[in-house]
């Protein structure tokens, strides 16, 4: 498909226009034109990228392919009255917004129960992303594709849309950016080049993410705790272990022994937010799973581990997981009072005793897995 765009304004003659016009000599200033050619009538595609610097036509580009009206705004129309898990489809299944929210990145839980403003930029462009995947209109353009974010944002947030767009099966978007460092990670089915006019339609592999796991002390938890969903003590004779990308924490998780059952429970899982949407939890998971389930641990006892998670994301991606075994299911918690109660007499330290802490009390339904390798 051809697209020719052509922009006039007012040709002035002040003072100084006259003067540049005098000292640079430009052959016209108030006219601005260009034609690009786009594959898009082709059938076997479902994301386009228009890229290209600033200035260089890909707004007017991208208000050309299917008219103005497929401008797709990921910052407009948000209810400020509510939170964002009310704000994206309404009439949609619950779990398949949740489900939006952690495909592209945002399983932060806390941040679903905040209004769309008081986001941090991250956020609101991967909540953004989500009501788009919702929506899942036939046809959307999307203008400053991760241009508001930093670029780790925005290379691991678009493979994470990108591998959740793609599920909307015959739905295409054209995304126009100006950053070129967002090519390999989205794995587009082309790419116009604005600057250059070329099309590419065969892109490098989607570059590695190399996880470095690490045994730690509990003393890492603080970094990770803002983005847990619980309010819990430290679990009782845990190992605590970290991933990190180039230096920089990126998951987290503890291990503690739970020999009376001949097993391992692992707890704690958080995978911080930049992160998110692209298969580091899986990975980490199963990484440390199979470490325990290698004589690894403690006592190097070569038990299977247990998992418990009320997130739904998490959950559905257990049950299609190889190794994994689904233990149980249920709607609440056990009783907290006599949880703490436990705790306390069973506690060889003072940790515990005369606390009024304990497990249970809430109405999560919590599902239960087992690693078997």
């Amino acid at each position: 498909m051809k697209i020719e765009i052509n922009h006039t304004c007012a040709d002035y003659d002040s003072f100084r226009a006259e003067k540049v016009k005098s000292l640079f000599n430009p052959e016209s200033g108030h006219t601005w034109g260009h034609i690009a050619d786009l594959p898009i009538e082709d059938d076997d595609w479902q994301i386009g990228l228009v890229v290209g610097p600033s200035g260089s036509g890909k707004s007017s580009t991208g208000k050309k392919i299917w008219g103005e009206d497929k401008i797709y705004d990921l910052y407009d129309s948000w209810d400020t009255g509510k939170p964002i898990v009310d704000c994206i489809g309404p009439e949609h299944d619950f779990r398949k917004v949740t489900g939006a929210l952690a495909s592209v990145g945002l399983g932060d839980v806390p941040a679903w129960l905040r209004p769309f403003h008081v986001l941090s930029n991250g956020e609101q462009y991967r909540a953004g992303l989500a009501r788009l995947i919702i929506d899942a209109p036939n046809e959307a353009v999307v203008d400053e594709f991760t241009s508001v974010v930093d670029r780790q944002i925005a290379q691991i947030g678009a493979a994470a849309f990108a591998k959740a767009w793609r599920r909307n099966k015959e739905k295409r978007v054209i995304l126009l950016s100006c950053h070129y460092d967002v090519e390999e990670w989205l794995q587009p089915d082309w790419v116009y080049d604005t600057r250059t006019g070329e099309v590419k339609k065969k892109l490098n592999k989607r570059p590695d993410i190399k996880l470095d796991i690490w045994k730690v002390n509990g003393g890492y938890w603080k970094f990770f705790k803002p983005h847990y969903y619980l309010d819990l003590p430290h679990p009782p004779c845990a190992e605590y272990f970290v991933g990190t990308v180039n230096n920089e924490l990126v998951a987290h998780l503890a291990v503690t022994p739970l020999f009376t059952a001949g097993a391992y429970r692992a707890t704690r899982l958080v995978v911080m937010p930049e992160w998110q949407g692209v298969g580091v939890a899986g990975k980490f998971l199963d990484y440390v799973c199979r470490y325990h389930l290698e004589g690894n641990g403690r006592k190097e006892r070569s038990y299977p581990t247990f998992f418990h998670t009320s997130h739904p994301q998490l959950c559905a991606f257990l049950r299609r997981a190889k190794g994994w075994l689904q233990t149980g299911a249920i709607l609440h918690g056990s009783n907290k009072k006599r949880s703490g109660e436990s705790l306390s007499r069973t506690s060889k330290s003072q940790i515990f005793k005369g606390s009024k802490t304990g497990y249970g009390g809430h109405f999560r339904a919590i599902q239960s897995f087992k690693f078997i390798g």
